[in-house]
Parts: structure tokens; C-alpha cells; sequence
């Protein structure tokens, strides 16, 4: 058998939506995408009113954020160098600098203490690995969920506050999360930053295909974002096409063509209602690998504690060099040769040629995100992995592993 890295689940219900959409003759944004931001601002709130912007990637919606909170040219924007391309790229569409924070060498989040090192320098005029920050200012962080499990955002916005920063979250992966705040649950998305960015790319937790959201609680940030999606045009083409709608428009302000159209609405829409199954489906499997696994001394499982909802979007371990005979390439190798296919979530930013090229970057630089990627290996975990596929993938990692051990182990 062979156990890929995702598959998408097929979604009767969503096929219906699409095929309604089709008869309506409305295929661009329209009344399912103003029903699926409605629906997925309901499914974050924490008791306040959230306004949600679907867009058509994480990427637009964590660039649309930037713009709406006044990004300009040569600011500095705080970035983990553990994450995607796109948390750094967008910072590099306004011409301002990312600044690179490492890795918690336990979540792979974040380090909040090398976060609060880094703003402390900057704020002083001191020198920070690769770019020059010295006089320019220190305008956003982005925090990063890694894998699905929430990052420790009370730290963040202590922090961004102490320094006079706003926060952006990419949840790309943390839908639906939670975190612990005096004492009761906090959803992701919910009024923790002031812009939270989703992603709905067809490996996520739910799906659009391809498509983001951004939400927060601040209607005038929602109302940029909404406006800079489309162009710039101050009337969307549900405001214009409309029974009630005008046929007129203004342009008001040099925008972008990010709008999620109908037919990803209407995937999204049926998506959202079966959000808590996939989640609590994709943690079944988590927490049956980290069964499994437990007496394995050459991998690391992932952390876990009660005063989070991990979205498990990931389930990453990391192997102990010391304890195997192979390195990371090999054992990717031989997992494959069993039949599961497996990933790397990420090389860090701050390894990759281009900013290697543009900033100067060694891998010393940031050395707990250095070290955990010569050991990170993600695991196939997707809502409709059969019980043959989960055993598949088990057997495969015990497998590898006890015949590599190191020698005399």
C-alpha cells in the first residue's frame, strides 16, 4: 500500500453547492462568498463582532494586512525564519525588510525570547543578524502558528505593545485552534491580533482549493482590505451587479485582484461545517502516532499540553542524530520505499539562496531553526487516512528506526 501526504476527502456537499452555483450563473464573489465570511467570522468569535475578508490566498490576505496597517517602504517587519515563504515575501512587496526571529527548539514556533532579544536590539539601535535595521522602523510581527498549534501570542502582543508594533497572525495552519487565556479557551482568529490571515490551500484544514481569510475586529481594517481585494474600487461586484446594486464605481486606490470567487465559497462553505470533525479526526491520528511511538528514543513526537486546541495540521517529529545511523534525506528514503510518503516543514528562511544573497545570512545565524531542520520530518495526517494507512505509517517509522539505530544502542 501506498500512504500519501494528503488527500483530499470528497465532499458530496460541496459538489451540490458548486453545481448551484453554476445554475445561478454567478461564479465570482458574490452571495456565497459574503455567506462564508459571515459563517467563518461566527465560527472564530470569542463573544465579539469579527469581520471577515475572503481572499484568494493566505499570501493576499497576510499582504492586504501589511497594507491596511501602513506598511511602507523600508520598515522593518518581524518574521520567524521557521515558516513559508509567503510570511517573509509579502514584506518584500511594500520594499520593507524582514527581520528574521528564531525557532522554539520545542514548538518551532517562534522563540518569544529571541523575539523580545531581537526588538530589544533593533529598538537600540544595536545590530541584528543580516539586514540593517539601525533608524528604520519597527512596524509589524508576524507570528506564526507552526503545524496547527498556537504560538504563545500573549507574549507577542506583550511585546509588540512594549515596542509599538501591530500583529499579524498567519494562522495558515491553525483552523480551528485555541488557546488558554485566564482560564477559558481563546479561538484563533477571534480578536487575537489585529489581523489573523488564514489559509484554505487543498492541504489545509478545510479547503477552498485555493483560498484565504483575514479577520478582526476592527471594521475600518476590514473595510481597506475589502476594498484593496478588488482593485481598489470602492463598490465589489455584488454591490454593482445586484438587484440593488449601481453600475458606477470609483477607483479610490491603486489595489490588488484578490477576491475569492463563488465556486471556492461554496467548497468553503461546506468545508466549514465539518471544520471540528476534520480537526478532531486529524487528532485521533496524532495522538495514535504519539502512542505508538512513545518507546521510540530516537524521535522526538510533538509537544503537547491541555492549554491549547492544536489544529493539527502537522504532525512533525524530529529525529536524535545521535541515536540513528542515517541522516534526514535517507530516512525521507526509506519511508518512501515502504510506501509513505513524507515531507519537510521548512527550510529556514534565512538558509534559502535569496536571502542568503540579499542579506548576508549564515545558518549560525539562527541556530535552533538550523538544527531542527537537519531533523524535522513531517508524517502523512489527513481527516480520511484509512486504519490500513495509519498502521502503515506506523509500522514504517518503527521499522526505520529500529533497523538504523546507531550502533550499540
Amino acid at each position: 500500500m501506498n500512504v500519501p501526504f494528503f488527500r483530499y476527502e470528497f465532499d458530496p456537499e460541496a459538489l451540490a453547492a458548486i453545481e448551484e452555483c453554476l445554475r445561478s450563473g454567478w461564479l465570482t464573489t458574490g452571495p456565497k462568498t459574503k455567506e462564508f465570511e459571515k459563517r467563518f467570522a461566527e465560527a472564530v468569535s470569542n463573544g465579539e463582532t469579527i469581520h471577515a475578508v475572503a481572499v484568494n490566498s493566505c499570501t493576499a490576505a497576510l499582504h492586504l494586512a501589511l497594507e491596511a496597517v501602513g506598511v511602507k517602504r523600508g520598515d522593518l517587519v518581524v518574521v520567524p525564519t521557521m515558516t513559508f515563504a509567503a510570511t517573509a515575501e509579502v514584506v518584500r512587496y511594500f520594499d520593507a525588510i524582514p527581520v528574521f526571529v528564531d525557532a522554539d527548539p520545542v514548538t518551532l514556533s517562534l522563540s518569544t525570547l529571541h523575539l523580545e532579544e531581537v526588538m530589544k536590539t533593533i529598538a537600540d539601535g544595536g545590530k541584528v543578524p543580516g539586514p540593517v535595521t539601525r533608524g528604520r522602523r519597527l512596524r509589524a510581527v508576524i507570528p506564526v502558528h507552526y503545524g496547527g498549534r498556537p504560538c504563545d501570542l500573549g507574549k507577542v502582543n506583550v511585546l509588540a505593545a512594549r515596542y509599538g508594533c501591530d500583529v499579524i497572525e498567519d494562522a495558515a495552519h491553525a483552523f480551528p485552534a485555541a488557546f488558554s487565556e485566564n482560564g477559558s479557551l481563546k479561538k484563533i482568529g477571534g480578536g487575537t491580533s489585529r489581523i489573523t490571515c488564514f489559509s484554505f490551500y487543498a492541504n489545509k484544514t478545510i479547503t477552498t482549493g485555493e483560498g484565504g481569510m483575514a479577520t478582526t475586529t476592527e471594521p475600518l481594517l476590514a473595510e481597506r482590505m475589502r476594498l484593496m481585494s478588488l482593485h481598489g474600487m470602492d463598490r465589489d461586484p455584488w454591490n454593482r451587479y445586484a438587484k440593488s446594486g449601481t453600475w458606477d464605481y470609483r477607483l479610490v486606490a491603486p489595489g490588488f485582484k484578490y477576491n475569492l470567487t463563488d465556486i471556492a465559497s461554496a467548497i468553503g462553505l461546506s468545508q466549514l461545517e465539518k471544520a471540528e470533525r476534520f480537526r478532531a479526526a486529524r487528532q485521533a491520528i496524532a495522538e495514535r502516532y504519539d502512542r505508538f511511538f512513545a518507546d521510540l528514543e530516537e524521535i522526538e513526537t510533538p509537544p503537547r499540553s491541555d492549554d491549547v486546541v492544536d489544529a493539527h495540521h502537522l504532525y512533525v517529529i524530529k529525529l536524535r542524530p545521535a541515536a540513528m545511523a542515517i541522516d534526514r534525506a535517507r530516512f525521507i528514503e526509506e519511508m518512501r520505499a515502504r510506501g509513505v510518503v513524507c515531507s519537510v516543514h521548512w527550510r529556514p528562511l534565512h538558509m534559502h539562496p535569496y536571502y542568503v544573497e540579499t542579506y548576508g545570512y549564515a545558518p549560525g545565524d539562527y541556530p535552533q531553526a538550523a538544527a531542527a531542520w537537519e531533523r524535522i520530518v513531517s508524517l502523512p495526517l489527513f481527516p480520511s487516512m484509512t486504519e490500513e494507512e495509519i498502521e502503515v505509517v506506523i509500522t514504517a517509522v518503527q521499522e526505520v528506526v529500529r533497523r538504523f539505530r546507531s550502533k550499540g544502542r
